[in-house]
């Protein structure tokens, strides 16, 4: 049981790294965008990223639950540490890049459930400068994409190092 929990938990952790780190890889040809083809880029995020971030807060229920089963030791300190970094990773997406996807796709025609996940915490940056914004969604992704990277080595040395 346990060694199922700790493969579920490392799978959800690699899905989360890989949209983290595609959004991070992207990083240098975006900024040499304009402002009219960066947000024209932006659009293409939707649904794809959307669906794939379900595995976000999935992977941090498995990690709540691995913490809890994993036997007192240096294992469970690792699986609590990852546990922590999926928690800080998760934050940044609400508190630094939520409110920015709010703004590019403010005249975005978005259907279901993309339209009631970007209704959530909608901020007025209207006055803000767009390259502020680009700033603030690249490197807050690229900060996640290191996070998510440092949950799954956590985990994976937490599933190795004790039987």
């Amino acid at each position: 049981m346990l060694q199922a929990l700790q493969v579920l938990t490392i799978l959800l952790t690699a899905i989360v790294l890989t949209t983290a780190l595609a959004h991070a890889l992207e990083l240098p040809g975006k900024l040499r965008l304009s402002k009219e083809q960066y947000l024209a880029v932006q659009r293409i995020y939707y649904p794809g990223f959307t669906i794939a971030g379900a595995a976000e807060p999935l992977a941090i229920v498995a990690a709540l639950a691995l913490t809890i089963a994993t036997p007192p030791g240096s294992a469970r300190w690792l699986t609590l540490g990852a546990l922590v970094t999926l928690l800080i990773m998760h934050a940044a997406y609400w508190v630094l890049i939520h409110p920015v996807n709010n703004f590019w796709l403010k005249d975005f025609d978005l259907h279901r459930a993309g339209k009631a996940l970007f209704a959530l915490g909608a901020a007025d940056q209207s006055r803000a400068d767009w390259t502020a914004l680009r700033d603030r969604w690249e490197y807050s992704h690229a900060a996640r994409a290191v996070l998510a990277l440092l949950a799954l080595v956590l985990l994976s040395i937490g599933a190795t190092r004790e039987k």
